[in-house]
């Protein structure tokens, strides 16, 4: 049963469909009889043929009506400076009658479609132009008083110029005297601050986002979205370029870049740094969200839309960072490359977001990738140069009173902010010694060593590489003494620097410790050299026996070879310099636990035979002077009183008295 109703409706299907092409003729009539004749649940056929015919009449005749309203819309306002409010419902009338027409074949639809589409193009046109209009006009300007400025201090400048005046030889006297206090405001906040990992920017005003997205809307349905993205690209790339000259980026070749002089080339570096966090993080954050907002409906449109307007300024910023990372390397621009490096690094995880989902913003990640490693490679090269700088320079003027060494200052002052860079600087070595293979430049058995950061290896070897050119430098000295106080100052002003930074979590308290115990050395060296003659003045030998058969001649010439050299050393030490007040004061106590317990003793045993005659002396106003003089020795920069009492230097001057009464033949 089944079966045959199955088959029923077969034979039903094939004469409608018989009937269906034989249209509007007179054999229709004729073959409705033939089915009617046949079976009477034919003649329901002819409904079929008279019904269609009507619809499409009444539909023919519904099209003119609508499409003539929505026509006379578009035309009358093709050329107006405003929408008024039916003209997007007229569009929306085209559209949608064009979408319907295309279904259709008849004369009458292609007459109306014809239409329709001269009215859609003229549409597209006027809505194209308030489309570029309304982005402009609501163009928010980027405010560069909202930006937090780089705290970056101009104390990396400072320094790494004047270790280049310094390493070339063209070191001033008020650059000898650089300080550190002028690289105390180095701030580790390089670059700007954004207090998260996105920036948000007001790119437009939120009130035309509606307006804009509903006319891409109708632009990408009516099949004009090439249109519609070449007008937002242009506008918007527009817009970031005039950012870009805001943050003071400029487009400048290759060649143009390493022809720059290093002063200008410092300041765009600068501006680099702080326009790359600015770009990724805010412009183009918040114009990859401005896209998804106006082109909601197409996720390939908005994703070429973003990709066209921000491709440029990022291959202007890539193509500087390029530039300055196959330029000449120079110690002046290791922290400016350092800086430009953890910019890019700190932003490329956010570009690679971006540029997630295009071949060619794939392009964009590896064109930055690759620019990253040239500035990591850029910077390595710079360490080794300044490694090499240091260990190379050659300077033979000695420093005037013993004081700090002009290298010893820069060293330790670009040591100190290299410092900050550890975890930057642990990096790039890191991968410099997987390349050479080496592990570290001193003594590769030192497990100590071999314990330590990459960064921090290199920074023993630098500090080693700094401590024997500075006893290099010592041996321009020709005075012993003069020597050991210029190691004393210099290596204890390297031991300070260490440990009051960063550094001395690097080499650890075990470098420090044994640098002390070098001072100590140098010390006890200085004693030797100064005050070993004054004390041999103060020796029994070669008076006499003991005390009671002592020469009086003898004991008068021990005495005034003791003032001799006493003197002598008052006269070439007074112009010594050690600024460290606590090794001053250990200087101070050393040499009198020395000289002072000597001194007592052989005027214990010696001083009797000569104070009685000294006694009957009155003091000349040359005796007041020399006491005077030893009293206000205090005065000396070296401080190298002896803190002997009164009672003492008061024999000390008698027996200057003494020595002054001697005969002419004895003198």
């Amino acid at each position: 049963m089944a079966a045959a109703i199955g088959g029923e409706d077969k034979v039903l299907a094939t004469a409608q469909r018989i009937v269906q092409s034989l249209g509007n003729t007179s054999d229709t009539d004729d073959m409705l009889l033939i089915f009617s004749a046949f079976d009477n649940r034919l003649s329901t056929l002819s409904s079929f043929v008279e019904n269609p015919s009507a619809a499409a009449g009444e539909e023919s005749s519904a099209i003119p009506s609508r499409f003539d309203d929505a026509e006379r819309i578009i035309l009358s306002h093709a050329d107006s400076s405003s929408f008024p409010d039916d003209y997007l419902d007229a569009v929306d009338e085209i559209i949608q009658l064009t979408e319907e027409l295309n279904l259709g074949s008849s004369d009458a639809s292609e007459e109306v479609m014809e239409r329709a589409e001269n009215a859609l193009q003229l549409a597209m046109t006027r809505l194209e132009d308030e489309f570029r209009h309304v982005l402009i006009r609501n163009t928010v300007p980027l405010d560069p008083d909202r930006l937090h400025r780089s705290t970056l201090s101009s104390s990396a400048a400072a320094i790494a110029i004047a270790a280049t005046e310094f390493f070339n030889g063209d070191a001033s006297e008020s650059l000898e005297d650089v300080s550190s206090w002028r690289y105390s405001n180095h701030s580790h906040g390089r670059g700007v601050s954004f207090g998260g990992d996105d920036m948000s920017l007001e790119l437009i005003h939120p009130d035309a986002l509606t307006e804009l997205g509903v006319i891409a809307d109708r632009m990408i349905r009516s099949g004009y979205e090439k249109e519609c993205c070449q007008v937002y690209c242009s506008v918007r790339r527009d817009v970031l370029e005039e950012c870009m000259s805001i943050l003071g980026v400029e487009k400048l070749s290759i060649e143009e870049v390493q022809k720059i002089d290093w002063k200008s080339l410092d300041d765009k570096m600068k501006k680099w740094i702080q326009a790359v966090k600015i770009v990724v993080r805010g412009l183009l954050s918040s114009e990859k969200h401005l896209c998804e907002q106006i082109f909601d409906g197409s996720d390939l449109i908005k994703e070429v839309c973003f990709l066209e307007t921000a491709k440029g300024c990022v291959m202007q910023l890539l193509n500087f960072g390029e530039a300055v990372a196959i330029g000449r390397r120079s110690v002046e621009k290791l922290f400016r490359f350092l800086d430009m490096y953890e910019a890019l690094a700190q932003v490329l995880p956010n570009l690679q977001a971006l540029f997630m989902d295009e071949d060619a913003g794939d392009m964009v990640c590896k064109e930055a990738q690759g620019v990253l490693d040239g500035l990591g490679e850029a910077a390595n090269a710079t360490f080794v140069e300044f490694e090499n700088a240091v260990q190379g320079e050659a300077s033979r003027k000695p420093i005037q009173n013993a004081e700090i060494h002009p290298l010893a200052r820069y060293v330790m002052n670009y040591a100190k902010l290299l410092g900050d860079y550890r975890n930057t600087l642990n990096l790039l070595l890191k991968n410099l010694e997987a390349e050479t293979g080496e592990s570290d430049r001193g003594d590769a058995n030192n497990s100590e060593l071999e314990s330590m950061s990459p960064f921090a290896r290199r920074l023993s070897a630098l500090m080693m590489s700094l401590e024997s050119n500075i006893e290099e430098k010592s041996k321009v000295y020709e005075d012993v003494a003069m020597q050991y106080i210029f190691l004393m100052n210099n290596i204890l002003y390297i031991v300070q620097k260490v440990k009051d930074s960063e550094l001395r979590n690097l080499l650890g308290d075990n470098w420090i410790r044994k640098r002390r115990g070098l001072i100590r050395q140098y010390a006890t060296q200085y004693l030797r050299a100064s005050w070993t003659k004054v004390l041999s003045c103060l020796k029994d030998e070669g008076i006499g026996g003991g005390s009671s058969n002592a020469s009086k001649v003898a004991l008068k010439e021990r005495f005034k070879n003791f003032n001799a050299c006493f003197e002598e050393i008052y006269r070439v030490q007074t112009s010594w310099k050690v600024p460290d007040p606590q090794l001053r004061e250990e200087l101070r106590i050393s040499i009198s636990e020395k000289v002072i317990p000597a001194y007592r003793s052989f005027m214990g045993r010696y001083g009797f035979w000569l104070l009685q005659e000294a006694m009957q002396l009155c003091l000349s106003a040359w005796c007041c002077n020399l006491l005077h003089r030893f009293v206000h020795a205090g005065s000396w920069d070296i401080h190298l009183t002896l803190n002997i009492d009164v009672r003492e230097l008061l024999i000390c001057v008698l027996l200057s008295v003494l020595r002054c009464r001697e005969s002419p033949d004895t003198v």
